[in-house]
């Protein structure tokens, strides 16, 4: 039956189509944004029609007639008008800037009133990653990303305005299209439009329970222009093993050190000139490939943008490679004036093959160490008549032969959405969304190898998958009356998650057999799952008035699994209100301000918890255990029905202003106060529990936030020089934490590294205080503080050492910095980012820097201003070397504290577009050439390989960002 009313609708409305002829086109306003609820009138008539959202209008009018709209008397010629902006205002170019994505809405720039920064797709081209996080570095004020790894593949980390949880999930949220992800998503760079960082409440308070670190709003491309257009996008890149300052020992310099050691065997004098460069042998110059194509089009009733993307990248450790095929299509068809279909479609297939030389050996390993015999064959040094100095006989060269792993990864991303125009003024949007995620991967270890030889080989195997799916259905509401603007929207969201893995390693394999069941001895199998689910009710309202006034208000009553019934749902909310003083008369015509903008804003968003911990408020019970060969259950987690969210309370005062239409500034004063910290209270073991999680602790983060960009020509100049500058500075104090007890944190061998304490920075350093050397003797000296006195003395024993606060990691301020220079086609631009204060622990001088504990790993070369005591060196910075040190000297003290200021050229890069009228004859639209450099130059008082990955937390054998070269080529049809 209602197929047959279907088919008799869809005739009824051919019937119409045929009787009526029908005219389109769309409004825009004076900065070429989509105008709504204009109205159009055919003269001499009663027809009447208004624009949607997008400005888009249909009308009941024919060739000949006469639109009257804004004033204006448009003939009709045809009946698809297209755009009809020239009609309203001089011919110019369409600044996208104007049009920023807040979050469930896209608002004018003018009318934002929460802070908001855009970066656009151009701003992400000065770089080459497969990963559009590592893009963004320098370009935001408040935005720190860490680039913490020049492994390929891997994504940079990211905080937004500071940490506000101790144990939560301190990530930002990630939206593409509407869609919230689970973790950074995986899509090419070139598919981005924007992307809109969001930071105050007022902006995130839409994301309610999960809005608390930040979001990240990302909108990929659609057709622009008419007709198809096709484009092509190859880079090729080279990159360079980038070992900072650190250096290790050649075989001479090994000699020598090892002659100057206390108490060190004779050793044979050759060795002065052996010499096996670890780590030149054991990097590359790595090749990149990224090639790119697009194709897009526009008409009346269907948009389309299609991308497929091919990224090869071969690391500059050798062994490793990167592959990525990524493809995305996204549709936007208008089935009926009132009806469109926006269907997406998104995919990537990321594998990885891993052979790749070991990073710690070519760091360890002694320079007198060949792998190889005289006929190039990789020695194994536990053989019979091997020598071999080094003290783990370690050779991977020998184990590279025949072990190996892999991995490979699909991550599909699927939309079927669609709106219904209901009147001028109201429509209905329904996001229908459904994320698929699975990974594999495998190591074999050999029998024959020298890791696999303990135990006749191993293979192991992994595979997880993950499903999400989001729904969210809205009712928008859009409406001018005079002066008067109400724009809003209602929504119902529900989200949910359900993840599994397994893994197995079986031991005394069949040489060459990557298959589990050919392994002799069951070694390990594991397998979880765990899932949750969320909903929520959503509003939000906007209010405007003679485009000077501004208010907002939003609210979200958020319901989240991972919470007892009692305390499963929060209400989040934020007001804000702007004030547009340069649209005010008595500056409306002001040849100097060119913008003049007050806003401020009150929220609070939420933090769910962490990622691995989804079910906080239930009473756990362990089956790790056994008894007699079956299954025991252990008590673990206690069970507190009251435990819920972390609550972040925030305000935020912003101002914006500018000169001459060239230069714009951007100020941001902002208060977090974050209560409800999620801690896990321990219970003594006498208990037979482990714990509970309890709300219990607050911190607060404040700070400062600016930034400058300048146009320093005149826009009629041929030559164009357009500057950027931002800084950010945070300060985090805890507030209270559980018994205003103290939290020990950043575990490694031989101690803690931090501690949480009331009062202090989170992320604080407390260790032994480093004294210097004795001059004396060369000994090593540490503080001790008297507890009753506070008096200070030195102390030559590690454990009469007082352990104390020596710093913070976090930096005094941060930021980036960016020129852009064009004449007549050619574009020059350079982009740097800067970090000043805070220490970073270079935990990797315990191995290399150790004063004789470890003779046989090879050593630093010390740095600049550096020397070594002897007892015509006393004033020296390092301690005397002992074979064999017992000293405690490179134990965990401030002594490896560095200051981990830096200030990186993070790229430079220098590009051609040809004029189009050159290239017609061709059959090209465009075509564009440039060279590009990554990471040439950092200046930092850091001695390790790489500043950023020690700052991110990876404090020994770091994986050094490199040094890249880049030629790109660009052609559109």
């Amino acid at each position: 039956m209602r197929k047959k009313q279907f088919r008799i609708f869809g005739l009824f409305f051919l019937l119409g189509s045929l009787a009526f002829a029908q005219t389109s086109g769309i409004v825009k306003d004076t900065d070429g944004f989509p105008e709504s609820d204009v109205e159009i009138k055919v003269k001499g008539t009663e027809k009447t029609a208004y624009t949607d959202e997008n400005g888009n209008f249909n009308i009941d009018a024919k060739i000949g007639d006469i639109l009257l709209i804004k004033g204006k008397e448009i003939t009709i010629t045809t009946e698809t008008l297209g755009d009809l902006s020239h009609y309203f205002q001089e011919e110019k170019t369409v600044d996208l800037t104007t049009a920023v994505v807040t979050g469930y809405s896209t608002q004018r720039k003018e009318e934002v009133t929460a802070a908001v920064s855009v970066v656009n797709s151009k701003e992400l081209l000065d770089s080459k990653s497969p990963n559009i996080t590592n893009l963004l570095q320098g370009k935001v004020a408040g935005l720190t990303i860490i680039n913490n790894s020049g492994k390929p593949g891997e994504v940079g980390k990211m905080r937004i305005r500071g940490k506000s949880s101790i144990y939560g999930n301190q990530d930002a949220l990630w939206v593409v299209d509407g869609v919230i992800y689970h973790k950074t998503p995986n899509i090419n760079p070139n598919d981005v439009e924007t992307i809109s960082i969001l930071k105050d409440a007022a902006a995130t308070s839409q994301y309610g329970s999960r809005g608390a670190n930040g979001v990240v709003i990302v909108t990929t491309k659609r057709g622009k222009g008419k007709g198809l257009t096709v484009n092509v996008d190859y880079a090729s890149s080279w990159n360079f093993f980038n070992s900072g300052k650190f250096n290790v020992m050649n075989g001479a310099q090994m000699y020598q050190n090892f002659m100057n050691m206390e108490g060190a065997p004779t050793i044979p004098t050759d060795l002065e000139k052996t010499n096996f460069d670890w780590v030149d042998k054991g990097t590359q110059v790595g090749a990149v490939q990224d090639a790119t194509l697009s194709i897009a089009s526009n008409s009346e009733s269907t948009n389309l943008y299609s991308n497929i993307n091919y990224y090869n990248e071969k690391g500059t450790v050798k062994g490793y490679e990167y592959e990525r095929l990524a493809a995305r299509i996204n549709i936007d068809h208008k089935l009926t004036d009132k009806i469109s279909f926006k269907p997406k479609l998104n995919a990537t297939y990321t594998s990885s093959e891993d052979k790749e030389h070991s990073l710690f050996g070519m760091y360890t390993n002694m320079p007198w160490d060949n792998p190889f015999d005289k006929n190039g064959k990789p020695i194994n040094p536990n053989a019979d008549g091997v020598e071999w100095y080094g003290r783990d006989f370690a050779n991977y060269y020998y184990d590279l032969q025949t072990n190996y792993g892999e991995s490979n990864i699909f991550d599909i991303q699927a939309n079927l959405d669609f709106t219904w125009k209901i009147s001028n003024s109201l429509t209905f949007e329904s996001t229908n969304n459904v994320q698929y995620y699975s990974e594999t991967s495998m190591s074999y270890v050999d029998p024959k190898s020298i890791s696999g030889s303990a135990f006749d080989g191993s293979v192991y195997q992994y595979s997880d998958r993950r499903i999400v799916r989001l729904f969210n259905q809205m009712l928008r509401y859009n409406k001018k009356f005079g002066e008067h603007s109400l724009s809003g929207y209602a929504a119902y969201e529900y989200s949910d998650y359900d993840y599994k893995n397994l893994s197995g390693t079986k031991q005394g394999v069949i040489p060459g057999s990557e298959i589990l069941n050919n392994g002799a001895n069951a070694f390990a199998a594991n397998g979880t799952r765990n899932d949750y689910a969320f909903q929520a009710g959503l509003a939000q309202v906007n209010y405007g008035y003679s485009n000077r006034y501004y208010a907002q208000a939003s609210y979200r009553l958020d319901g989240s699994s991972r919470f007892g019934k009692d305390k499963r749902y929060a209400s989040f909310y934020a007001f804000s209100g702007g004030w547009n003083v340069s649209n005010e008369e008595f500056l409306k015509d002001s040849q100097v301000i060119s913008n003049l903008k007050l806003r401020a804003s009150y929220g609070v968003v939420g933090n769910v918890g962490p990622d691995d911990k989804l079910y906080l408020f239930y009473g756990l019970y362990s089956n790790s255990g056994q008894y007699n060969g079956l299954p025991a259950l252990t008590q673990d987690q206690y069970r507190n029905p009251d435990v819920s969210w972390e609550t972040s309370k925030d305000t935020n005062i912003g101002l914006e202003f500018g000169l001459f239409k060239r230069f714009n500034f951007t100020l941001d004063l902002y208060d977090k106060n974050t209560d409800g910290l999620l801690y896990f209270v321990k219970f003594p073991d006498t208990s037979g529990w482990k714990g509970y999680w309890d709300n219990v602790g607050k911190v607060n983060n404040k700070g400062i936030e600016f930034s400058v960009n300048a146009s320093l020509f005149n826009s009629s100049s041929e030559f164009q020089w357009n500057l950027g500058f931002n800084i950010a500075k945070n300060k985090n104090v805890v507030k209270e934490l559980y018994n205003d007890t103290p939290i020990y944190l950043d575990q490694i061998v031989g101690g803690y590294l931090k501690r949480v304490e009331v009062g202090r920075n989170m992320d604080s350093w407390y260790l032994r205080k480093w004294a210097g050397v004795d001059p004396t003797n060369g000994n090593p000296l540490w503080e001790r503080v008297d507890p009753n006195t506070g008096e200070v003395s030195k102390v030559s024993k590690y454990s009469d050492a007082t352990l104390q606060y020596v710093g913070e990691s976090t930096p005094d301020f941060n930021g980036g910095f960016s020129s852009t220079m064009s004449f007549k086609g050619f574009v020059l631009s350079a982009d740097f980012v800067y970090s000043k204060g805070g220490y970073a622990y270079n935990e990797g001088r315990e191995l290399f820097d150790a004063d004789g504990a470890y003779p046989y790993y090879n050593q630093m070369t010390l740095a600049d201003g550096w020397s070594r005591w002897t007892p015509t060196n006393t004033n020296a910075t390092h301690p005397k070397a002992v074979f064999n040190n017992s000293s405690a000297s490179n134990k965990t003290s401030s002594r490896y504290l560095e200051d981990a200021s830096f200030l990186r050229m993070r790229s430079v890069r220098l590009g051609y577009n040809f004029d189009q009228k050159n290239i017609e004859k061709l059959g090209l639209k465009g075509l564009g050439v440039y060279v590009s450099g990554d990471n040439l130059w950092t200046a930092t008082k850091y001695t390790g390989a790489d500043v950023e990955a020690v700052i991110s937390g990876d404090r020994t054998s770091n994986y050094p960002n490199p040094k890249r070269f880049t030629f790109g080529l660009n052609l559109t049809f």
